[in-house]
């Protein structure tokens, strides 16, 4: 077991593991660290505890103390900082004719580096940038390539739900989603409704799929042979949230479903979620 204090750099960032230093800490203290980017203010996100092994990375790097005013100040600096270098950023770029979006930029605290992050739809040959951009700036300079969820988790925004994004409110990390979950979700499949502002599938397809793989376990899908208190049929149709079912009985195959509870039915065979070629070629690239 490791003793660690959690450090997160964003308001809403991974959390990352360093060693307290015989230091005691509090939820939302600041403070110094050292990091592959350079010396970096932090907030302390979680108490000091402890972990297993196999969860942090090694080697596990001291918190070097706790923010000081001198610091805070410095780091206040930096903010007006950074938005003077997008400003300059913006304009190198146009002027280099780059195809490229800037979102962010970061300065470390000592002011030994400058990241700036950036969107495009291909591989971005900006090294002339860099050499023009260390020129004004006199520090180092690094240009990190995005995705467009790490585009919208720095960015903020409304969702169709009309609440912030899920990613830049409270989600630390994004989790995997794919096309399977919305059709084990009974979700149509149309790319407008499935996706969020940044053109990917939404981040809230996962929050209730384990609800939704432990009803797809226990209730028997579209095409399931099954046997009814009136006799066999094929299931036609299926609400997972409330268990019914819609059954075409064999004996009467142009009569209407019955509506049966998946408690009142015996599974002779099972059917099978499927998604068709056509489908996911709609839906390719929005995972």
């Amino acid at each position: 077991m490791a003793y660690v204090v959690g450090v997160r750099f964003k308001d809403v960032g991974k959390v990352y593991y360093f060693e307290p230093n015989e230091e005691s800490f509090a939820m939302g203290d600041l403070v110094i660290v050292e990091t592959v980017r350079g010396v970096e203010c932090g907030e302390v996100a979680l108490e000091p505890k402890e972990v297993s092994e196999n969860e942090i990375v090694k080697p596990l790097k001291k918190i070097l103390r706790k923010a000081t005013d001198a610091d805070k100040k410095k780091l206040e600096e930096n903010r007006k900082k950074e938005a003077e270098a997008l400003r300059v950023c913006e304009q190198k770029i146009e002027k280099h004719g780059l195809d490229m979006k800037l979102v962010d930029v970061d300065y470390t605290l000592d002011g030994s580096k400058i990241l700036f992050y950036f969107t495009a739809d291909g591989r971005v040959d900006f090294r002339e940038l860099v050499k023009d951009l260390a020129g004004v700036f006199r520090t180092r300079i690094e240009l990190r390539q995005i995705g467009v969820r790490d585009e919208a988790k720095m960015l903020g925004g409304l969702g169709m739900c009309g609440r912030p994004f899920c990613c830049n409110s409270f989600m630390g990390d994004f989790q995997p989603v794919s096309i399977k979950m919305a059709k084990e979700q009974g979700l149509s499949l149309n790319p407008v409704k499935i996706s969020g502002t940044c053109g990917r599938l939404m981040c809230c397809l996962k929050y209730e799929q384990e609800a939704y793989e432990h009803l797809l376990r226990v209730t028997p899908k579209v095409g399931a042979i099954v046997q009814t208190r009136e006799g066999k049929g094929v299931v036609s149709d299926v609400n997972l949230l409330t268990g019914m079912l819609k059954v075409s009985l064999d004996r009467n195959p142009d009569a209407a479903p019955i509506s049966v509870n998946r408690h009142d039915v015996t599974v002779i065979k099972d059917g099978k979620i499927k998604i068709d070629r056509a489908e996911m070629e709609a839906l390719k690239g929005i995972e």
